[in-house]
């Protein structure tokens, strides 16, 4: 990905990006939902975009997770990457999104969303760099300011916090770390 390839609009917003919410299904994940005959829940996560989110986090971005399911491989996952705010269980994702800015009051411009489906479209319509991934919705993609070109859980994370790193010039030293 180069700055150049990326709408200088995108770029502006995503220079003031402070937060990235992240949704799980079908952003984090594939969005397939996985069961053994027992009834355990499997999750697919995607190692890149796991090093995405750390590599956003060092550079003084935060992660913050707001998904309608709840699930403990989710808390799992997000302990793992150091992900400090994760809500689960909230459909009312502008609700949780108001909860979530009274621990950081950061203002919508400075907050962007990738998400994939309905319930996503009312923070990605609210904050300041909406965000969807290739197989999102294609009613919220019309919503959004930038689409990956990464399926949920095939990198599509991964790309969206190398682009507010682009963006806020921090993506060569993140990536001088393993040069």
């Amino acid at each position: 990905m180069k700055l150049s390839d990326i709408d200088t609009t995108v770029i502006n917003r995503a220079r003031n990006i402070r937060l990235l919410i992240l949704d799980v299904d079908g952003v984090l994940t594939d969005g397939g939902l996985y069961f053994t005959n027992t009834g355990d829940e499997l999750k697919a996560f995607n190692s890149l975009d796991g090093h995405g989110i750390k590599m956003l986090q060092k550079s003084g971005v935060a992660v913050a997770i707001i998904t309608g399911r709840t699930s403990h491989i989710v808390e799992k996952r997000a302990k793992a990457l150091g992900i400090k705010h994760l809500i689960q269980g909230r459909e009312d994702k502008l609700t949780a999104l108001e909860e979530l800015r009274s621990i950081l009051p950061i203002e919508y411009g400075h907050i962007a969303h990738i998400g994939d489906d309905y319930p996503d479209l009312p923070l990605i319509r609210r904050v300041g760099l909406g965000m969807s991934v290739a197989n999102g919705h294609w009613a919220v993609k019309e919503h959004t300011h930038w689409e990956s070109q990464f399926s949920g859980g095939h990198g599509a994370v991964r790309e969206a916090c190398d682009l507010i790193m682009l963006a806020q010039g921090t993506f060569e030293q993140a990536l001088n770390e393993y040069l």
